[in-house]
């Protein structure tokens, strides 16, 4: 019988049993679905291992599944925690990858992560029968990233079993949370796009929406960030370097994907793909559980190789290694780092094989799984009424391409069925407004890599200038001209030769007809030849008016591609979108207004409330009187009614004061810096770019400092709260300014950390390799947080949400989420500064115009900077950039300048409003109540309901 969706292959011990053990082991059995316990009796001889074997049916891919699993007989078991440990104990024998000698930390974790997997696949393998049978659309998120985080904790407590796995470790003498400790972050992702990803698995599976998610599975993740004497210091992650207990290795499951080669067409029209580089995409699944629910959907990840036939054994053994290497080393190297450095052409190109690796594998899988629940007879008309591909940001756009690719090349559609199919497909989500991320690839690396997709842009390109040619017609050739650079997919390609002929513009040399001699008046000739002079004039025009200019690039622009492919386009806050809108697609969204809406991020509340910050959680509890608001996120809303309670506001600040405490140890263990839990917690953790601008915060913190030195002791204490200032955040290995910044940030704590004058007053503390789990420990302890982007450049934000949820106070531009945020929990609870988007455009133009004037205090700062103050270190490009009136890298594009003194004057009002607690934990407690609509539950059903048109599904 074929394996279950979700069996597990078996993996023995590589020690032998103990000869006359008389202890029993325990194990899961599937055969009814149900934790069931059994016993084995130890044995050295090679029967009893058999039967051992035959026993484990979790393990076993050949046992036959006699009783379909239903609801009763999964409700008929409920595992305590004698039989949780007792499976702990029976994979800390048979199924981890330690020896067995002795149970520590790294050995437990392992062994209690496959007791944990073992009852998510039997929820995987009943969610995903289910679907089958029902053949219900399904909804696949495509995604470049997924920033998961630690799976334990978050699995068992979606599984409601954190009580008795803790009481089982603890009667195998380890403690829960130094158990879950010893995994390591999956470094799947990076920023706010991975962990996004992730929120929306979280959500989707708790809601009971089928679907699934797809990504890569790299083996080194971004980089594992160390700091330095010299700055930001990248390495390799190891996360995969123990193996990882949650995922489940398909070989079963692979497709093969091409890159280069030529296109040959068939003699009815038919094109095919052939020779150049075959690699393998093999799949690897990782169980997500919702919340109380049975419904368990999948992570699928591709990873890369070839088969063993072409490893040259021939070059090997005549000593050329690397030549016999060679092919493999090329699939493997696919999936080894996320966002590979794109300076060089062959980064550019592993990128671009990243991009096409997960757009192609994704697509053969969801055909095929199109296919087996369509039976004999497949309708291919009816693939976007069971099939809804959302791409995550731009880089799966070859999502297009591909599809259509398969649906002709492979399925033997006709274009036009195959192109309308595609659009009712593919949705397209928005998440960034620079114009460096709006991702562009030459056209010469894309005809060269992928030369069947490039005939098929080419075709989409063509098709959208028809469309437009239509809509607006001919008559001002400007303006039409003007809407072509804006929207076409082909930027600086010539025009195909249908485009050409409806503009009446010659493509080739006109033929000369015969004449004859004829009587006519001068005049007349005169006349004749002003008319021609007037045309060919006119031609002329047009000729040039539509021509490329050879000395630029030549591109493809994939946004665009996704907007004109997809059938739905949606920014992920209400001020982004708007701007996606007006700014960014303003010519589509004129074309096709119906196509674009917006969608506001959430997060998760189950981990980052109620796992990430039980005390607060159970207060949350208390005071609404249910815990329904785990999965109702809208009744945190009652707490408004109890904001000024002293009960509560006790208890609330207790629980912050317990969280801080931990903040505090976790800080001296990652930095050595010692701080005192009772100054105010000020934190700023996200990807470390210029326009987010944690410049800005320093620069603050630096004028904060220089005016402290300038003060008695006694004055430094009346006129400032004390504070720590917390950064974290992974510049960009080949991003210079942005590791600058990490640069200047450690040297200015550095400097600030080591002055006995200042003390626990001001402590600046960068920490390292901020991930998912850091911002478990940090969050919960924050009390204001930083997101002071330049206003409409960050399109959403998430970390901004998940601060408000756990009662931090935001300071913050009107950017983003922030817009929604603060009119949530209210604006006198949000700590507002800073230029408006609207007038952002003409900053920069008066500074262009030189009409910009600096404020003092800016001009201080930068020659405090100066002076040495902070080390050695030349500072001179860091604050370069911050001055001029143009020039790249210059003129202080992100207005640092200009939002200055509006940022001083607002961190006044902060540490007025700090010093009044019984004010601030009312603000504390308000944007926890206010927090609600910023639930990725929320955003889930908006998607669910607007974009997929997907309907939840519980298990019957």
């Amino acid at each position: 019988m074929a394996a279950l969706p979700f069996s597990t292959p078996c993996r023995h011990s590589n020690s032998p049993l103990h000869h006359n053990s008389k202890s029993s082991f325990t194990g899961f059995s599937q055969r009814h679905n149900i934790w069931q316990l059994f016993a084995i009796k130890k044995s050295n001889s090679r029967r009893a291992i058999r039967k051992l074997y035959v026993k484990n049916v979790a393990s076993d891919k050949k046992r036959e599944l006699k009783d379909p699993p239903t609801e009763d007989t999964f409700n008929e078991f409920i595992p305590d925690s004698a039989s949780i440990a007792s499976s702990i104990k029976f994979h800390a024998e048979f199924t981890t990858p330690f020896s067995p000698e002795q149970f520590e930390l790294s050995k437990a974790y392992f062994a209690t992560a496959e007791s944990v997997r073992d009852s998510l696949i039997i929820n995987w393998n009943l969610t995903n029968d289910y679907y089958e049978r029902m053949n219900v659309k399904q909804a696949y998120y495509m995604s470049m990233e997924f920033l998961q985080g630690r799976a334990l904790l978050n699995a068992i407590g979606n599984l409601s079993l954190s009580g008795p796995y803790a009481e089982a470790l603890r009667k195998l003498g380890h403690n829960l949370e130094d158990v879950a400790n010893q995994e390591p972050d999956a470094a799947l992702g990076n920023g706010g796009l991975g962990r996004l990803a992730s929120c929306f698995l979280d959500s989707l599976a708790t809601l009971n929406y089928p679907a699934w998610g797809y990504g890569l599975r790299y083996k080194y993740g971004l980089f594992k960030q160390h700091i330095t004497k010299d700055g930001q210091v990248e390495v390799a992650e190891n996360w995969l370097e123990m193996g990882n207990p949650w995922e489940i290795l398909r070989n079963d499951v692979s497709y093969p994907v091409k890159f280069y080669g030529e296109v040959i067409s068939g003699p009815n029209g038919s094109k095919q793909w052939v020779g150049g580089e075959n690699i393998l995409a093999v799949a690897y699944d990782v169980p997500i559980p919702g919340y109380k629910t049975r419904t368990t959907i999948n992570l699928r990840l591709w990873s890369t190789k070839v088969s063993p036939e072409e490893f040259d054994l021939r070059a090997y053994n005549s000593g050329d290694h690397t030549k016999a290497y060679a092919v493999m080393n090329n699939a493997e190297k696919i999936c080894y780092v996320l966002y590979p450095g794109d300076e060089s052409i062959e980064g550019k190109t592993l990128r671009l094989k990243q991009q096409y690796t997960l757009c192609s594998a994704s697509l053969q899988d969801i055909v095929a799984r199109f296919e087996k629940r369509s039976g004999k007879r497949v309708n291919w008309d009816t693939l976007p009424d069971k099939v809804v591909v959302q791409m995550n940001d731009t880089h799966p756009t070859l999502c297009i391409p591909e599809l259509i690719r398969i649906l002709m090349d492979v399925k033997g559609l006709s274009w036009e069925k195959a192109w309308n199919i595609t659009k009712r497909t593919v949705a397209y989500t928005n998440h960034t407004v620079l114009p460096e991320a709006l991702e562009k690839w030459s056209l010469t690396l894309l005809q060269d890599l992928l030369p069947r997709h490039v005939e098929i842009i080419r075709r989409i390109d063509e098709e959208l200038i028809h469309e437009i040619i239509a809509e607006y017609g001919t008559g001002d050739l400007d303006l039409l001209e003007q809407r072509f650079k804006k929207m076409r997919i082909l930027e600086n390609i010539e025009f195909p030769n249908s485009v050409l002929e409806l503009l009446n513009i010659k493509t080739d040399t006109p033929t000369v007809d015969s004449v004859e001699e004829i009587d006519v008046d001068d005049n007349e000739i005169k006349a004749t030849e002003k008319k021609e002079k007037e045309e060919e004039e006119e031609e002329e025009e047009e000729e040039v008016r539509f021509k490329v200019d050879l000395k630029l690039p030549m591109m493809v622009r994939m946004a665009n591609l996704c907007v004109v492919g997809g059938f739905s386009v949606n920014g992920v806050a209400a001020i982004h979108s708007e701007i996606v809108k007006e700014e960014v697609f303003n010519e589509f969204y004129k074309l096709w207004p119906e196509k674009f809406q917006n969608k506001t991020n959430g997060v998760t509340p189950r981990r980052w409330i109620r796992f990430c910050n039980p005390d607060l959680s159970k207060i949350i509890t208390k005071w609404i009187g249910t815990e329904d608001w785990v999965t109702d996120l809208e009744k945190l809303a009652i707490l408004r009614k109890f904001a000024d309670n002293e009960d509560l506001q006790l208890e609330w600040i207790e629980a912050k004061r317990r969280n801080k405490i931990k903040v505090a140890s976790f800080l001296k263990e990652k930095t050595g810096y010692a701080v005192d839990p009772n100054a105010m917690f000020d934190v700023q953790v996200k990807r470390i770019h210029e326009y987010k601008r944690q410049l800005l915060n320093i620069m603050g913190i630096v004028y904060r400092y220089k005016k402290m030195k300038e003060l008695s002791a006694k004055e430094r204490k009346e006129m400032f709260v004390p504070r720590v200032c917390i950064f974290g955040g992974k510049a960009f290995a080949t991003y210079v300014q942005a590791k600058r910044i990490v640069k200047f940030i450690t040297d200015v704590g550095a400097t600030i950390n080591h002055d006995p004058e200042i003390g626990d007053l001001l402590k600046v503390v960068f920490v390292p390799d901020y991930n998912v789990s850091v911002a478990e420990m940090l969050i919960p302890g924050s009390e204001l947080s930083q997101h002071i982007s330049t206003a409409g450049m960050e399109a959403s934000g998430t970390s901004n949400m998940k601060f408000a949820m756990n009662g931090c106070i935001l300071i913050g531009t009107l950017d983003g989420a922030n817009v929604e945020i603060r009119e949530e929990v209210g604006e006198d609870n949000f700590f507002l500064f800073g230029a408006r988007a609207q007038e952002i455009a003409g900053l920069r133009k008066k500074r262009a115009e030189g009409k910009c004037v600096p404020d003092p205090r800016f001009e201080e700062v930068k020659a405090y900077v100066r002076s040495g103050v902070f080390g050695p270190y030349n500072y001179e490009e860091l604050m370069g950039s911050l001055e001029g009136n143009e020039g790249y890298g210059r003129a202080d594009y992100f207005l640092v300048g200009k939002d200055f003194p509006s940022y001083l004057e607002c961190q006044e009002e902060v540490d007025k409003a700090y010093r009044d607690q019984k004010r601030w934990t009312k603000m504390s407690i308000l944007n926890t109540a206010g927090s609600y609509k910023f639930s990725s539950d929320r955003t889930i059903h908006e998607y669910a309901r607007d974009i997929w048109r997907i309907e939840p599904v519980k298990l019957a």
